[in-house]
C-alpha cells in the first residue's frame, strides 16, 4: 500500500508543477496586452512593456512580473520531474528557472519612466537610473534563457524523433528574433512585443506536453492496483 501511494503523490505534484508553467507564460501575456490596450497614456508603439509597472496602475505590472515568474520557477521543477533522464533533463529545467528569475528581476526592479510616460514623464529618454539598469538585465536574461531552452528542447525532440516539436523549438527562437528585428525599421515596438509573446508562450506549450506524458493519480491508482487483483485471483 504504502508502495503504491509513493508514486501517485509524485506525478500528481509533478502535474501541479508542470501546470503552474501552464498557467504563468499565459498569465503574464495575457495581463500584459489587456494592460497596453487599456492604460491610458501607453502607446504600444513606442512604450517598452516594462513601462505598464510606472505610474498609479504600476502594481498591477509588478505583481504581474512576480507571480508569473514565481510560477515560471516553480514549473521548472515540474520540467526536471517529467523529463526522462537524457538530453535537455538537466539543462532544460535550469533554462526555465532563469526565465522565471528574469520575470521577478524585472518585477523588483522597476525601468525608468520616458517617453511621456506615465504623466509627467520626461518626453525622451533621460539617464538611466540604478534600478533602470538593473531592469535592463531581466529582458537579457530572459531571452537569452528562452532562447537557449528551446535549442536544448530541440535537440532532445529531435533525438526521440519527435520531428514535429523539434521544428516547434527552432521556429520559436527564429520568429522571436525575426519580429524582434522587423520592428527597428517600422519603429513599432508592438513587433517586439509580437514576438515576446510568442517565445514566452512557448514553455507552456511544452509543458502541456509533458503532462500528456505524465500519468495523472487516477491512472496510476490504477494500474498500481492490477497487480494486487492479479496475485488474489
Amino acid at each position: 500500500m504504502t508502495t503504491a501511494a509513493r508514486p501517485i503523490r509524485s506525478s500528481t505534484s509533478t502535474r501541479i508543477l508542470l501546470l503552474c508553467a501552464a498557467v504563468g507564460s499565459p498569465l503574464f501575456v495575457v495581463t500584459v496586452l489587456v494592460q497596453a490596450a487599456t492604460r491610458s497614456g501607453f502607446d504600444a508603439r513606442i512604450h517598452a512593456l516594462s513601462m505598464l509597472a510606472l505610474g498609479d496602475l504600476g502594481w498591477i505590472q509588478t505583481t504581474n512580473f512576480v507571480l508569473s515568474g514565481a510560477l515560471v520557477i516553480a514549473s521548472a521543477f515540474g520540467f526536471r520531474r517529467a523529463l526522462s533522464p537524457g538530453r535537455g533533463r538537466t539543462w532544460g529545467p535550469i533554462l526555465i528557472a532563469l526565465f522565471g528569475l528574469g520575470l521577478v528581476w524585472g518585477g523588483v526592479f522597476p525601468t525608468d519612466a520616458a517617453l511621456g510616460f506615465p504623466a509627467g514623464a520626461p518626453s525622451g529618454v533621460p539617464e538611466p537610473s540604478l534600478t533602470g539598469t538593473l531592469h535592463n538585465l531581466s529582458p537579457m536574461l530572459i531571452a537569452t534563457a528562452l532562447i537557449a531552452a528551446c535549442l536544448v528542447l530541440a535537440r532532445r525532440y529531435g533525438g526521440l524523433k519527435r520531428r514535429g516539436w523539434m521544428a516547434y523549438c527552432i521556429a520559436t527562437p527564429v520568429a522571436y528574433l525575426v519580429l524582434g528585428f522587423v520592428a527597428f525599421p517600422l519603429e513599432d515596438f508592438r513587433w517586439v512585443l509580437a514576438g515576446g509573446a510568442v517565445i514566452w508562450l512557448w514553455p507552456a506549450v511544452i509543458a502541456l506536453d509533458l503532462l500528456r506524458e505524465t500519468p495523472s493519480a487516477a491512472s496510476e491508482a490504477v494500474t498500481s492496483s492490477e497487480p494486487a487483483a492479479e496475485a488474489r485471483a
